[in-house]
Order: C-alpha cells, then structure tokens, then sequence
C-alpha cells in the first residue's frame, strides 16, 4: 500500500501566505473576514497571515472610508506597493513604455519613448530599457524585483528568446538572456498580444470570464487565449499569430511571406487607405479620424465597411475555432466608431455557428486601452516573485 504524502505545516503556511497575497493583489483591499470567505481558512489563521505580513511591511489594515460598511466597520487589509515591485516593459513597433508597478498592480512611475529605424535596434533598446529603468528606480527609491516584458512578435517563453519580431525587424534575439544580464533579475518575456489577453483577464474587460480572445491592432495584428482560466501558449509559448492567418488570398502581400493575411485587411496601413490617410500615417492621426466619425454612425459605416467586413470575417474564424465567451478588442481596434463596432459584434454573433451554440459571444473594447500590455508584463512578473514577497 502507497502512503499519500502529507505537506508539511510550513508549506501549507507558505501555499496560505502566497494565496492571501494573490488575493489582496488582484481583488484589492479586503476584511479578514472576507478573505477567510474566499480563500476556505479559518478566521485564527488569516489572522496568523496577516499579522505576520502586516509585521513584515507586506500589508497593512486601516479603518475603510465611511460608507463602506454600516454599524462598527472591520479594518482593510491592504497591500503595501512598495513591499514588492516589478519592472514591466512594453516595446512597440514605433514606441517603449516602461513602468515599475508595486504589489496591488499600482503605477509607481513611468517612462516611454519614441522609437526610430536607427534607434530600433535590440542594442539601443536594450540601453534605453536599463538607462530608463535606473534612473525612475533612483528617482521612486525602490528596486525591482522581477522583470516583465512584452514585444510584438514570437517568442519563446522559457528564456525569452525572441524567435522573429518583423515589424521590428528582430530576429533570433536573446531578449531575456541580455537583458536579466544587465538587470541582474529574472525577466520574463512574452508575446505582447498573450500579455494583452492576462491583462485583461486579471484586471480589464475579461475579469470573471474564463474563456477569451484579445486580438489587437497596431502595425499588425496579434491574439491572446485565455483558456478555462489560463494562459494559452502552445508549443513553447508560439501561440496567438492571429495576424497571419490567411483572410484574402488574393489579397496583398504580406512580410511574412503569405498573401491576404488578417493584418493586411485589418491592420494599421488597412485603416489609413479606410480613412484616407496615406499609409504610414501618425497613430494619432488615425484616432483622430476615428473620433470624429464616432459622431456621424452612416458616415462611419461607408467609410469602414470594408476593413469592418474583413474584422469580422476574422472574428467568425477565431470564434468558431476557440469558441470563447468573450473578444476583447485592443489597440486601435478600441477606437472603432461606437456603430461600426456594435455591427460587427452583431454580424459575428449571427455568423458563427459557435456563437449561436453558445447564445451569443460578447465583442467588447479592451477597458485597460494602452496600458494592456504594459500591465500583463508586470503580471508575469509578479508570477514569479509573489511566492517570496
């Protein structure tokens, strides 16, 4: 007969400690009453836990604001942000924004540039990420704990091995290697549109709903899966070239090789020939665009029926081959005109057999807007760390 091993009373306080802290970083301040609710533990140990983190400078509990509670109010337990920090980055095609980001998901400080071709090397990028990253950890007095970083492109989730990044024009990248060299932490690094969808799972639109597709527009177009609550990776973490599936094949060429990818129809060059903009115009320009025509819903149709078309010929495809519960839209694709979104989801609902099978899939707008993937970049980390915060 087998004996079933038994955990030691250390590693169920760790395991308790860590999932307190899961708790208060994701949902936020709460009761000890509450916790012990949600997490299935009895009231003396969440106090054990919480005077342990509080006496450590993890948490702290404070009298909630009036309102909150009636009769006497329970103390909050609330994360400290300074307990534990990570380092996220997001690299663009044309722009970097990095912030350190403390427990809780609190924006402690931020940095972004513009990138250029000369300036878009993995070397100078590189540089500016560590240059930037020491002067904002100086500058808040706090140093980063862990590392997380998002691109545009495939990218091998076990070292952070950037296998193409071709709007970049990267190829074969130790992204991870290089940079944990020069931070001296553990770097995480993800496919931007991966990091978009945990995002958004954790702390945007998708919160509460465990199966999702986030599919953005920038230069190109990319997809994240969340599946039955969890990261959908694939092979070594190349999952989501929503982008390159084939809508057109007698469409344009795309850099990939293919003709009449996703992206051709529906990315950002397919908004400016939408809008009438020459190709490689400003982002800024084409949200311009974009707002104004939110206030003439005909207007909006005419212009973008095609590029509409192609969106949701696209998102039928995605939903009848992930069948999700809800889309997420990101990027540019959130400044749609309020008429030709509400069409789309429409059409995508009608259209696709698995829509119809699940009562209808949602199609929304990312709630989280730029800062999707910045804040998914700090999720990764945090995965790391918060075990030994």
């Amino acid at each position: 007969m087998t004996s079933t091993p038994v955990a030691r009373p250390d590693e169920v306080r760790r395991y308790n400690r860590a999932s307190l802290l899961r708790r208060l970083h994701l949902g936020g301040p709460s009761t000890r009453a509450e916790l012990a609710g949600e997490l299935g533990l009895n009231r003396s140990t969440i106090k054990a836990l919480v005077d342990g983190l509080a006496g450590s400078g993890v948490v702290v509990e404070r009298v909630p604001r009036p309102g909150r509670q009636a009769g006497r109010p329970s103390l909050l337990v609330l994360p400290q942000p300074e307990a534990a920090v990570v380092l996220a980055v997001d690299i663009q095609v044309e722009h970097v924004a990095l912030a350190l980001v403390g427990l809780g998901g609190e924006i402690l400080g931020r940095n972004s540039w513009n990138l250029h071709r000369r300036t878009r090397t993995p070397t100078e990028v590189l540089t500016r990420i560590t240059e930037s990253t020491a002067l904002l950890a100086a500058d808040l007095g706090v140093r980063p704990a862990g590392c997380g970083v998002s691109v545009p492109g495939v990218v091998r989730r076990l070292d952070g091995h950037v296998h193409e990044a071709p709007n970049l024009r990267w190829s074969d990248v130790p992204l991870g290697e290089r940079l944990a060299a020069v931070l001296d932490t553990r770097v995480v690094v993800g496919n931007d549109a991966e990091l978009g969808a945990l995002a958004e799972y954790l702390r945007g639109t998708a919160q509460g709903s465990g199966d999702v597709v986030f599919v953005s527009a920038d230069i190109g177009v990319g997809g994240g899966v969340i599946a039955e609550g969890a990261s959908l990776r694939g092979t070594t973490g190349y999952v989501g070239e929503l982008g390159h599936m084939v809508v057109n094949p007698r469409g344009r060429d795309c850099y990939c090789g293919s003709r009449g990818c996703w992206e051709t129809e529906v990315g950002e060059a397919a908004f400016c020939r939408a809008l009438g903009l020459p190709e490689g115009s400003s982002r800024g320009a084409v949200r311009v665009e974009l707002r104004e025509l939110d206030a003439t819903p005909e207007l909006a149709r005419s212009r973008l029926a095609e590029l509409a078309e192609w969106l949701t010929l696209g998102l039928v495809n995605v939903v009848n081959l992930l069948g999700p519960e809800l889309v997420v839209l990101g990027d540019l694709f959130t400044d749609l005109p309020d008429a030709v979104l509400d069409d789309v989801a429409g059409a995508v609902r009608q259209r696709s057999m698995v829509s119809r099978a699940l009562g209808g899939v949602r199609v929304e707008r990312s709630s989280l807007a730029r800062d999707a993937k910045l804040l998914g970049a700090a999720e990764v980390a945090f995965e790391e760390i918060i075990d030994t915060v």
